[in-house]
């Protein structure tokens, strides 16, 4: 800011009570006396005469004009204010586009800076703001390559120039806008700002190109239904467009693509859009990839492809639940599963194996054998969630099927192990493959040996378990102390990212730590949680049930299968992965960090995050692919992840108390999936606007100019400001008055003595 010019100025004033008219009243006549003095002197028959009349007639005058108006001296200490001019430079992702048509066209930042620069040579107080982060205003001007220097997501010059105006104790005399047209202006067609706003538009023409204009969901994206997908195609800048092969992909974690469906787009006039159906068999968060094959001429590869995330909803959620025999937990499950609306089971009580001798003939059996080849080859993946509850893995030939159930898991799916005397150990699933997506070591029994602890106990809960929103709703029902189990499965040591919530208050694993008893994990894309109990049937149906009303079970099941589906209500980590400012999208080439909005940790927490590429992604040099840091407050917190690569990415994320073991509280976790586009909305047009640009400054009472023109701009006139002043007459009234007096009478004298009237 340029500091303030005093200077001293004096000068004459009229007295300030008098009237204004009556000023100017008292120059008329003072004038039109002296013209009449005038007259009369070419009248006079002698010169002397004359000029003796005229003299003493032209002090009369002006001493009754003083008489009148009283002058005073004014002495005032000014300070001259060298106006503010605001620039704001578009910085959106659009600005790195070439200003011209040409292949090697300057990009359109160059031009905008050059113009910039030109201001700041011509007027003196310029202050230069970006433009270009959801419409955000940022004071730091970024230096660098053209994608960094243009890495905003949006240009919406509404909302900037309304918050611009808000630091009302500065406002600007006018504000210049550099941009390409390309901008959202809402009313500023219609409503005066204030300040006067010219514009200065940096590209007239559009390069030739085929894009991906914007991808559409025709209606909410549920699991296992077809999607609508709507693509526009658009042809811009002269390019000729004929058939445009359009393909839809998932990009997954470790399975690599899936094509999910291919079609033919011909634009007519420049536009088209094409309706493809997908379907997506799980549900949660995905990332799908929309490209075109382009036709030659096409200048601006990066608009062919799109990357976007889908969140897929259930309109139900789809379970197995296969259990090995009818028990009471068993049909407590059962029960609760049939009594929710929201789920569609698909349960199997296993009542007789295969050896069995039943003295019947088929057709006679009303006991069908389990169709375990059916169910675990043909419609295992149409399923969100599979249970297998005391279940004995080798009698009904599920062994076989176990890496198609491992995979399954790793893939997205959820599964829940529950224990009871045919689980986990005792089931055959030590060592088996199902154990890699198991959250704890599942030991094999040996001979004579049991898979089961049958002594009653409480669990105890961990630190992890008091800050796990899967749990929360049940410790509000019953508090931190749980009820009686009767006996429970033997597990090892929790394993890869598993966190334990329940342990044995006695029994340990072979490293000497508690056993677990309730263990969660994320299992790669699917999640998987261990229940080495057979009586959580006490939550709802025992004396200890009383105090919830037997609710607590409700809570408990509903909280685990919440947690299973990725419910965000018991999601213990919430996290994106935004513009380095916190807010707008990942864009190629500019700084990026992970938003993390919400952590179940109190005080500093230790967050971690992951961040793995998926199929065709690219991580930039700098950019960080694995986060630690210690927070110090309430969410949300951001984590500078440097340069945004292109392309999806993986995100996991966990978040523990800081300065504590993991054993001792193991940190939850979550999994999402992100998002980086070279220029998203702002690349899937790359025409210019500078019309708009002339219809905004028209509206503000500015002008509009090319950036070659900018030197047409008006330079503000400074302000004056009065710092100091002091008003003195020069002589009183009745001194102006008796002086006004004496010379009327020496000019009627000198008239007399002249010889006129």
């Amino acid at each position: 800011m340029l500091a303030p010019t005093e200077t001293l100025r004096t000068s004459l004033v009229p007295a300030e009570d008098l009237p204004r008219w009556v000023a100017l009243f008292a120059v008329g006549i003072t004038v039109v006396s002296v013209l009449l003095l005038l007259v009369e002197l070419r009248r006079a028959r002698d010169l002397k005469a004359g000029v003796r009349v005229f003299g003493f007639g032209i002090l009369a005058a002006i001493s009754l004009f003083c008489a009148v108006v009283r002058p005073h001296r004014l002495r005032a200490r000014e300070a001259t204010m060298t106006p503010r001019v605001v620039v704001l430079l578009d910085r959106s992702r659009s600005m790195v586009l070439p200003s011209t048509a040409s292949a090697d066209g300057t990009p359109r930042i160059d031009v905008a800076e050059s113009a910039v620069d030109a201001l700041r040579a011509r007027i003196p107080r310029v202050e230069v703001l970006s433009l270009g982060v959801m419409g955000g205003l940022r004071d730091v001007n970024p230096t660098g390559t053209v994608l960094a220097r243009a890495d905003g997501g949006s240009s919406a010059a509404a909302t900037a120039l309304r918050a611009l105006l808000e630091k009302t104790e500065d406002p600007p005399t006018s504000i210049v806008l550099v941009s390409d047209g390309a901008i959202e202006v809402g009313d500023l067609f219609t409503r005066k700002l204030g300040p006067v706003v010219h514009t200065v538009s940096v590209a007239d023409t559009s390069p030739p190109d085929v894009a991906i204009r914007a991808v559409k969901l025709a209606g909410a994206a549920v699991a296992h239904q077809a999607l609508p997908l709507q693509v526009e195609i658009a042809c811009t800048g002269g390019i000729t467009c004929g058939d445009l092969p359009i393909t839809v992909r998932e990009l997954r974690e470790g399975a690599g693509e899936a094509i999910l469906a291919t079609g033919t787009a011909t634009p007519k006039d420049g536009v088209a859009t094409i309706e493809l159906q997908l379907t997506l068999e799980q549900a949660g968060t995905h990332a799908i990839e929309v490209f075109l094959t382009p036709p030659k001429g096409d200048l601006l590869p990066q608009n062919d492809r799109r990357t976007v995330t889908v969140e897929v909803a259930r309109e139900r959620v789809r379970v197995l639940h296969v259990a090995g025999r009818p028990t009471y937990d068993v049909r407590a499950l059962r029960q609760w599963l049939k009594s929710d609306a929201a789920i569609d089971v698909v349960s199997f009580f296993i009542l007789r194996t295969p050896g069995d001798d039943v003295n019947a003939r088929d057709d006679e059996l009303a006991l069908i054998p389990f169709p375990v080849d059916e169910l675990f080859t043909e419609h295992l993946k149409t399923f969100d969630a599979v249970i297998l509850q005391d279940f004995d893995a080798e009698p009904y030939a599920l062994k076989p099927h176990l890496p198609k159930i491992a995979k399954y898991v790793e893939d997205g799916g959820g599964l829940v192990h529950v224990g009871g005397p045919n689980a986990f150990a005792a089931g055959g699933y030590g060592g088996s493959s199902l154990q890699k997506v198991t959250p704890v070591d599942i030991p094999t029994v040996e001979a004579g040996g049991t898979g089961a602890d049958l002594a009653p106990f409480v669990p105890q809960k961990t630190k992890a378990a008091r800050r796990a929103p899967i749990l929360a709703e049940l410790d509000r029902l019953i508090g931190d102390e749980l009820p009686e189990m009767p006996g429970a499965n033997i597990l090892g040591d929790v394993r890869g990212r598993g966190v334990a919530l329940w342990v044995h208050p006695t029994r340990t694993t072979k490293t000497g730590k508690p056993m677990p008893v309730l263990s969660i994990a994320d299992v790669k894309n699917g999640r998987s949680i261990a229940l080495g109990l057979d009586g959580t049937r006490v939550l709802g149906f025992s004396k200890a049930a009383l105090a919830s009303g037997g609710r607590a079970y409700d809570a408990f099941f509903r909280g685990l299968l919440g947690w299973l589906m990725r419910d965000p209500r018991y999601e213990p980590v919430r996290a994106r992965v935004v513009h380095a400012t916190g807010e707008g999208p990942c864009l190629t080439g500019a700084p990026a960090a992970l938003r993390v909005e919400a952590f179940p940790v109190e005080g500093k927490a230790l967050l971690r995050a992951t961040l793995t590429p998926l199929p065709g992604a690219t991580a930039t040099e700098g950019f960080l692919t694995k986060v630690e840091q210690v927070v110090d407050g309430d969410p949300p917190v951001l984590l500078p992840l440097g340069t945004a690569g292109m392309g999806g990415f993986a995100v996991r994320v966990s978040a523990g108390p800081a300065g504590v073991d993991d054993d001792d509280a193991p940190a939850l976790a979550t999994r999402t999936l992100a998002a980086c586009e070279p220029g998203g909305d702002e690349l899937a047009d790359p025409r210019p606007d500078p019309k708009r640009l002339a219809q905004l400054a028209a509206a503000q009472g500015g002008i509009a100019v090319s950036a070659s023109d900018v030197g047409k701009i008006p330079a503000p006139a400074a302000a004056v400001i009065s710092v100091e002043r002091s008003v003195s007459p020069l002589l009183p009234a009745w001194a102006w008055s008796g002086l006004a007096a004496l010379l009327a009478s020496l000019s009627w004298y000198s008239r007399r003595r002249g010889g006129l009237p």
